[in-house]
């Protein structure tokens, strides 16, 4: 046995006044990073963090408002873009003078000017992670982390900003005088061991069951990766295979930009309907000079497959000479034609085949 004396009150008492105060309010400043948007560049980031602790929960509620003037890249346009979230803050330990933090939540992204439609106004889910550095009574230093996944108008629209603040806190009570005592504690004696041999203390296993010769993480958990390289883990990847360079979606696959390019049967011609779709497109590749794109053009199934296959490969060449006219190079066009395959729609009507009579495009990055 042995005995332990608890820390005296008026060692406890400086800490303790701070953990009780129920509010806390954050200025920030910090800089957001882009991913996958295909047209904004990175900006600065200025807002705001409001943090409540007077409810006895794991997580804490916190609402927080950040704003950002963006320019648009290859561009003298820009836009404001105003990100309201609600958060849970979990607050880990403190180490010393340091409290370790998490937190996830939804938010809302307005965008004041849109360009084309790669942008629009969206809810996002985030995360992230972060720190407060105790400065003074009721005065630290917080960083943070956080990772804001939204899905846009052609695909995932992600962002990844990293603020720095200074935190306030205030609305606590006194707290009650701590008791100085002795109280008995006995000594216990842990055995760790290993049983599922992946190399990760059984304390720390999350996944005390993996399998002989799996490669985990920290927490004795699967290693999850992203052998294609997309940006995808392989786990919630439903393309795995994806070719190098191309721009995918949040699943992993191949993203498709449909240009509303529709043919008259057995035509190859562009009407003049189209064209406004087609300077869309050619605006959208003069801005984004470090993607190239690939122009697929489809038929309907009546016909022979082979003569389809021709007549699309035609269809796609055509959209691909109407590009070049207003400016894009010719090395940044690829072309392909796959005729009757992989029809959007019931080939046996009418409006069916107007559909899959189309022009579609992959962007590849150069």
């Amino acid at each position: 046995m042995k005995k332990i004396m608890l820390i005296p009150a008026l060692m406890l008492s400086a800490s303790l006044m701070a953990d009780n105060e129920k509010y806390e309010v954050t200025p920030v400043i910090g800089y957001n990073f882009v991913e996958n948007n295909l047209a904004l560049d990175d900006a600065m980031l200025y807002g705001v963090e409001a943090q409540y602790n007077g409810f006895d929960y794991v997580l804490k509620p916190e609402l927080s408002v950040l704003y950002s003037d963006v320019d648009y890249e290859n561009s003298n346009l820009s836009t404001d873009i105003y990100r309201f979230a609600l958060n849970g803050v979990y607050d880990f330990d403190k180490m010393g003078s340091i409290t370790p933090l998490a937190k996830v939540g939804i938010g809302y992204e307005s965008i004041s000017d849109t360009y084309g439609t790669q942008n629009s106004d969206g809810a996002f889910l985030d995360a992230g992670i972060g720190a407060k550095i105790d400065l003074a009574k009721n005065l630290a230093l917080k960083l943070e982390a956080i990772y804001m996944l939204k899905d846009g108008v052609k695909g995932s629209d992600n962002n990844l900003a990293t603020l720095v603040g200074l935190s306030y806190a205030f609305g606590g009570s006194k707290p009650a005088p701590v008791v100085e005592e002795v109280v008995e504690e006995e000594e216990v004696v842990v055995v760790d061991g290993d049983d599922d041999m992946d190399g990760v203390l059984n304390s720390v296993d999350a996944c005390p069951n993996s399998l002989a010769g799996e490669i985990v993480d920290a927490k004795g958990c699967k290693f999850d990766n992203d052998t294609d390289k997309d940006g995808v883990l392989n786990s919630v990847d439903k393309c795995p295979t994806t070719p190098a360079n191309q721009v995918v979606d949040q699943d992993g696959c191949m993203l498709l930009v449909d240009l509303h390019i529709n043919f008259k049967t057995n035509s190859y011609d562009v009407d003049d309907a189209s064209q406004p779709n087609i300077d869309k497109f050619a605006n959208f590749l003069e801005i984004k000079s470090n993607y190239n794109a690939k122009i697929v053009g489809y038929t309907d199934s009546r016909g022979k497959a082979s003569y389809n296959k021709m007549l699309s490969q035609k269809r796609a060449d055509a959209v691909k000479a109407e590009l070049i006219k207003r400016g894009v190079e010719a090395d940044r066009i690829e072309t392909d034609g796959m005729g009757e395959e992989n029809p959007i729609a019931d080939n046996s009507t009418k409006e069916g085949r107007a559909k899959n009579r189309r022009i579609e495009a992959t962007l590849i990055k150069n």
